[in-house]
């Protein structure tokens, strides 16, 4: 009988109520399902997220990328168009600087012809030059219509731009740098030199051709 009476004061009470420090510990230790987040990680969390772009901004970013784009696509076209006007200026250029030979062969031709002895007493030498006029006034008329005209020179402040001093003439009546001489005549294809004259220009008599003047 006393053994019984120590085993059942020694086994635990199923219905005793278990010890107050323990549950507290317990109760200490697990996080509480309703409890408020920490206020600093909140803060923290929010600090990083990525802050919206606003609506406005997004709208002149790609108002900038279209005009961009505009402004390169119009420059391309007018390159385009640049590119397309030079090449047939260009061919054009090439055709006139070429017919200039056979003007130039014309000139020539009835230039030689006049001065031929042989020819100044033939009665139909005076038709013959007649008809080397007509063409080349035809010629000329040709070119003017294609934009290629002829440089007047006479009389005219060398540029060398548009002339090529072949030789000087001394004179004194006219201001050096005039031209006197026109040796060869010069062609522009519009605005672009096609041929620079070649000229002869007025300058100074020297003191020692005055000397032999007075001689």
């Amino acid at each position: 009988m006393k053994k019984n009476a120590e085993n059942i004061n020694n086994e635990p009470h199923k219905d005793a109520e278990p010890n107050e420090a323990l549950v507290e510990e317990n109760i200490n230790n697990e996080p509480h399902k309703d409890a408020e987040p920490n206020e600093a990680l909140v803060e923290e969390n929010i600090n990083n997220e990525p802050n919206e772009v606003p609506v406005e901004e997004k709208l002149r970013v790609v108002e900038e990328k279209l005009l961009r784009s505009l402004a390169e696509t119009e420059n391309q076209r007018r390159r385009f168009e640049r590119e397309i006007k030079d090449a047939f200026e260009f061919g054009g250029f090439n055709f006139a600087r070429e017919n200039l030979a056979i003007l130039d062969n014309l000139q020539r031709a009835k230039i030689s012809i006049k001065n031929d002895e042989s020819l100044k007493d033939n009665p139909d030498l005076e038709k013959f030059l007649k008809n080397f006029e007509i063409i080349e006034k035809d010629l000329l008329s040709i070119f003017e219509k294609n934009k290629i005209k002829k440089i007047n020179c006479i009389k005219e402040k060398f540029d060398p731009n548009f002339h090529q001093a072949m030789l000087e003439i001394e004179d004194d009546l006219e201001e050096p740098g005039t031209i006197m001489q026109e040796i060869q005549p010069g062609y522009k294809f519009g605005e672009r030199l096609l041929r620079p004259s070649f000229v002869g220009v007025s300058k100074k008599k020297t003191k020692e051709n005055d000397k032999n003047e007075d001689a």
